[in-house]
């Protein structure tokens, strides 16, 4: 959420009224969604007013406890909830795309000898939702009951903040400060996952304990799930999900089905499109879901936020519509490192790599130089010998090749090929 104090200066006289009447959450703040669209709390049960430009309520559901404040464009779609929850699935039926995942799945759960998963693939690809969707499977109405999740970025990447604000560690260190953690961040992590894996199932033969962002774990923490993995297999089932595989040991990697998880085709994306769209009754145009579809480049969820938030602004969503939504993904370095490679300049393209895959993983990386190439206007011959190039890096990624040797062979071949064009 984006926080950021209210600017009085444009509003007109109606609308300062209506946020006079409001408290704002929290502390004179208005906490935004996408485009100004606000989360604001009337003063009042049972509240409502309408100015034109904004509309509000106070008998939203309990489960989301403050209204979003805004454009009343289309007064249809009213009913504010986030979309990407709204839709995430609840079955294996639900699930868009990954059919052959889906199949093993479906095969694993009738046979109830479910082994360790290993899920990798880019981000927003529904390794989280089909976790769910197992669960949900196997254990019914329980399923919550019975599924830990933990994201090792957390553990890792903000460590004793991270222990001191997630009530599960309470009991395990003792105090609210940070600085009075005595115990190392990898000790709480090993122990919290051996609680956890050594607790039987309530109405099941094994528990199910989901480990997200696994490439984030250390060294040390992977060789201790290892062996926590071999421990506790009979009353637990790990699955690791991860967006760099390479990053994960080999013994972690041989002790669980690898299933990869592939971007949807742009067919599944626009069916998934125009479906939600009839569902909130949001007139969108052929052209405005191909721009949905171009720009989400087969992410589900980037593509039912930009169909919502463009469905705020607009009556009817457009290919202009879409545009005034940012779709603009593409990192500069993504730019810089495929202008360092036709220049033959391969220490300039590795710093890229580098600062790069700090921050994506190497199929994300491959997928943007694809939009940047198609984009730049190349001519037939040159633009077929890149993607050629740019298509061997990606299936080598996808067999879990090292992602660094990979982005740089190819940043190495495409120097070379311009070299011999010169």
């Amino acid at each position: 959420m984006i926080g950021f104090r209210v600017p009085w200066k444009g509003y007109t006289k109606e609308d300062r009224a209506v946020y006079s009447n409001l408290a704002v959450v929290p502390s004179g703040t208005v906490t935004a969604l996408g485009y100004r669209t606000s989360q604001l709390r009337p003063t009042g049960r049972g509240h409502e007013r309408d100015c034109g430009r904004y509309s509000y309520s106070s008998s939203a559901p309990s489960r989301y406890p403050y209204n979003l404040n805004i454009p009343a464009h289309n007064p249809q779609i009213m009913e504010q909830v986030i979309w990407t929850e709204k839709y995430r699935p609840h079955t294996f039926d639900d699930i868009i795309g990954h059919e052959h995942i889906v199949s093993n799945l479906k095969h694993l759960v009738e046979s109830n000898n479910l082994p360790h998963l290993v899920l990798y693939g880019a981000k927003n690809t529904g390794k989280r939702s089909t976790v769910s969707v197992l669960a949900r499977a196997i254990y019914g109405d329980q399923w919550e009951n019975n599924l830990a999740i933990f994201d090792a970025s957390n553990f890792f990447d903000r460590g004793k903040k991270y222990l001191v604000s997630d009530p599960r560690f309470a009991r395990l260190i003792g105090t609210d400060d940070p600085k009075k953690i005595k115990q190392t961040v990898i000790a709480v992590f090993k122990q919290v996952i051996n609680e956890y894996a050594g607790m039987a199932a309530l109405d099941s033969d094994f528990r199910m304990l989901f480990i997200d962002s696994a490439e984030a774990l250390s060294m040390d923490a992977q060789h201790a799930l290892r062996r926590i993995m071999e421990k506790h297999a009979h009353t637990c089932r790990f699955v690791l999900s991860t967006t760099h595989l390479p990053r994960l040991i080999p013994a972690l990697r041989s002790r669980g089905l690898n299933l990869f998880f592939d971007r949807a085709s742009d067919a599944a994306v626009a069916a998934h499109i125009r479906y939600i769209a009839e569902a909130e009754r949001a007139s969108i145009t052929d052209d405005g879901v191909q721009a949905i579809v171009y720009g989400a480049d087969g992410d589900l969820a980037f593509a039912t936020m930009v169909l919502q938030i463009a469905s705020i602004k607009h009556h009817e969503i457009t290919a202009n519509t879409v545009c005034e939504v940012d779709l603009e993904r593409i990192p500069e370095g993504v730019i810089q490192l495929l202008h360092a490679s036709l220049a033959g300049d391969f220490k300039a393209a590795r710093k890229r790599i580098d600062d790069l895959l700090m921050e994506e993983s190497g199929t994300d990386i491959v997928h943007r130089l694809q939009r940047v190439i198609e984009n730049k206007g190349f001519d037939s011959v040159l633009f077929a010998e890149l993607a050629i190039l740019l298509a061997d890096a990606d299936m080598n990624l996808i067999s879990g090749s090292n992602e660094r040797v990979q982005l740089e062979a190819w940043a190495t071949q495409v120097g070379m090929l311009m070299e011999g064009r010169s």
